[in-house]
């Protein structure tokens, strides 16, 4: 108003409207281009042009994306895994020959995969099963033969399960353990239980035994007070840091420490009490489902299904940005060198999918 009150005190001569003219033009360009500095817990809008490329597509409800040299092998939740070769495009699906039926109601079915390192083609898998009429998880060891994937070693069993809230990420930390994410199964005072699976991080050996340093003795259970955590990365420190779907849209980021409590059911957002830890980032009133997610970079690049986005949050300046929309729900992602790959899950049941869904995308981050 200040600027408008100094132009209204000039003599309006034909120069002087040029001169109005290009300095409106010359303000709106530089507010436009200025970085905005927003509250905590808000994001920012989207930024940047990336190029992305489809390298796959008419996946069968994926759910987790791993890749060794050119090979991505994706879980699907109805129990098969999916190669890709980048290079070519060829796809192959094959079935997992499990020891246990597999149960793919609600939210259950074949889920979390992470390939084991220095073998030919072996790899941890986490999926749901019902024993005895009652909803579980297990964690279990597979090898990939001509025709299949087949299940070869049973690490952990009867990890509490239902229609919702089976957690199922695991990933293979910087110490050489398996973590695994399980969910509080619609029960959540049983996340508040160290007697209890649900609800938690747990921490394995290779072969299923219990390491000698987790906080609890004899127990797998490495975090706990968690409702449904879907995603783990870590720092190049070593740092862990989680993401998890909350309630009333208050999804969270953790960073998380041996035997700390995360405080579901009794606090959530910037709720405190003693003995409770309380996440770094809260979507404050937002729905992402945060899923899978990736530490690259000082930053979290994070999927989310209901938030229908690839969400970027910058660890040091506490900011949340949408760096990629447009594609439906994103369930799990993977950076590898320049380049960022994610996958969609709009064919689970709850998405809108397009002709060609659920696809893989690739993304230059450079």
């Amino acid at each position: 108003m200040e600027n408008m009150k100094s132009w209204g005190k000039l003599i309006f001569s034909r120069s002087s409207w040029i001169l109005m003219v290009v300095l409106l033009l010359s303000a709106c360009s530089e507010h436009k281009n200025d970085k905005q500095t927003l509250p905590k817990n808000e994001e920012q809008p989207a930024f940047g042009n990336k190029t992305e490329k489809q390298l796959a597509d008419h996946l069968e409800i994926p759910w987790s994306i791993t890749k060794k040299d050119n090979m991505f092998f994706i879980s699907e939740r109805h129990g098969t895994i999916t190669s890709i070769d980048e290079h070519t495009g060829e796809k192959k699906q094959l079935p997992v020959i499990l020891q246990k039926n597999l149960y793919t109601g609600g939210e259950g079915g074949f889920l979390g995969l992470e390939l084991i390192p220095n073998t030919d083609l072996e790899a941890f898998a986490y999926h749901t099963y019902e024993e005895d009429g009652e909803i579980l998880n297990r964690v279990i060891r597979i090898v990939k033969d001509t025709d299949a994937w087949r299940e070869i070693a049973i690490l952990m069993e009867e990890i509490p399960g239902t229609q919702i809230h089976n957690g199922g990420r695991i990933k293979i930390g910087p110490d050489q353990k398996l973590y695994i994410t399980a969910g509080d199964a619609a029960n959540p005072e049983s996340a508040q239980s160290t007697e209890n699976l649900s609800g938690k991080i747990l921490r394995i050996e290779f072969d299923g035994s219990i390491p000698n340093d987790n906080p609890i003795k004899d127990s797998p259970i490495y975090s706990y007070g968690h409702r449904n955590p879907q995603g783990l990365a870590w720092s190049e420190k070593g740092q862990l840091y989680e993401t998890e779907h909350g309630q009333s849209a208050h999804d969270e980021i953790n960073i998380i420490s041996s035997g700390k409590n995360y405080g579901w059911p009794d606090i959530q957002g910037d709720e405190q009490k003693a003995g409770m830890e309380s996440p770094i980032f809260h979507t404050n009133g937002n729905t992402w489902a945060p899923s899978g997610t990736v530490y690259h970079q000082g930053k979290l690049y994070i999927a989310s299904l209901r938030g229908e986005a690839l969400r970027v949050y910058d660890l040091k300046k506490n900011e949340a940005s949408i760096m990629f929309e447009g594609y439906g729900r994103i369930r799990d992602i993977l950076i590898d060198g320049d380049f960022l790959y994610f996958i969609t899950n709009n064919t689970d049941g709850r998405g809108n999918p397009a002709e060609n869904d659920d696809r893989l995308i690739k993304i230059d981050l450079k």
